[in-house]
């Protein structure tokens, strides 16, 4: 695989582009070689729904668009972030029992963590902000999957 692969789409800022963005970050992962049940593409997933989903929510208007750029780096690491133009950036709510929203930085925070990553948030030299992830690409895994699924298909030759 090559050192260093990028993908980018930018949407607007409506609720139909949060699984527009999903399916362009899990197609873009399926072409590099990570297969769409590995447990690494469900946890992008759900980082895009949520970084996705807070770009079109609490941008208030004042970001018509947002980008969603996805790079992997030496089968080393995969970087997803998404970039608006609003120039606030999360913040941490209460999270009450009841509470229908508030958590979804929570939760990309916990399933970075868990995963081995790190989360960023910084400015853009336009005035908005990119919320980031960079997590281990778990080429082992990649690999194991494209060994099973070689070995099954030359065991089902043979029969």
């Amino acid at each position: 695989m090559a050192d260093h692969l990028e993908a980018s789409v930018t949407l607007p800022s409506d609720p139909g582009s949060v699984s527009a963005a999903r399916a362009h970050v899990v197609g873009t992962l399926e072409e590099w070689g990570m297969p769409a049940d590995a447990e690494l593409c469900d946890t992008v997933r759900l980082i895009v729904s949520e970084l996705a989903t807070n770009a079109v929510q609490h941008t208030f208007g004042q970001s018509p668009t947002f980008t969603v750029d996805i790079v992997l780096i030496r089968d080393e690491r995969v970087h997803i972030g998404v970039t608006d133009s609003h120039p606030g950036f999360p913040k941490r709510l209460p999270a009450a029992v009841q509470q229908d929203n508030g958590r979804g930085l929570v939760i990309i925070r916990w399933l970075t963590a868990e995963c081995g990553g790190r989360l960023r948030i910084r400015p853009t030299r336009e005035g908005g902000k990119t919320v980031s992830v960079e997590l281990p690409w778990a080429a082992q895994a990649v690999q194991t999957a494209q060994t099973a699924e070689t070995v099954t298909a030359a065991g089902r030759r043979e029969q």
